[in-house]
């Protein structure tokens, strides 16, 4: 078995396509987005409506409180409206200012407005200093 490490979870995990694509994402957070690995969780679980879900990775705001949900996909997933929703689901339990969606190769980033609807970014935002603004 292939295996990856997750710098979150610090140990090997299965390197399947949609924990490579997690993996991938983990790292763009950090170096391209700016946020610190301690900020970052991989595999969140939390309940919803009585049912169990999983998100794949959880960035906080310094004030420990969830700023952005991410969902990953296996590269050959299409990132429909149900991929969304999935996100969505997760945004009812956290409360997050940022949802993005990815399969490695198309990543979508929606930002929560003023009126609480969720609309894509224009550009890609520094979710480093969106943080550290946001306490």
């Amino acid at each position: 078995m292939n295996t990856i490490y997750d710098p979150l979870r610090r140990k090997e995990v299965a390197a399947t396509p949609e924990e490579q694509v997690r993996q991938w994402f983990i790292g763009q957070l950090r170096d391209f987005f700016k946020v610190p690995l301690h900020l970052m969780m991989s595999e969140v679980g939390m309940k919803f409506g009585g049912k169990q879900y999983r998100a794949d990775i959880l960035v906080y705001g310094r004030d420990g409180r969830p700023f952005a949900v991410v969902e990953c996909k296996r590269p050959e997933v299409e990132l429909t409206s149900s991929v969304l929703e999935q996100a969505m689901r997760y945004n009812g339990v956290l409360g997050v200012t940022f949802l993005i969606v990815t399969n490695g190769s198309r990543t979508y980033i929606y930002k929560r407005t003023e009126d609480d609807v969720f609309r894509p970014v224009e550009s890609v935002p520094d979710l480093g200093r969106a943080i550290s603004d946001s306490q």
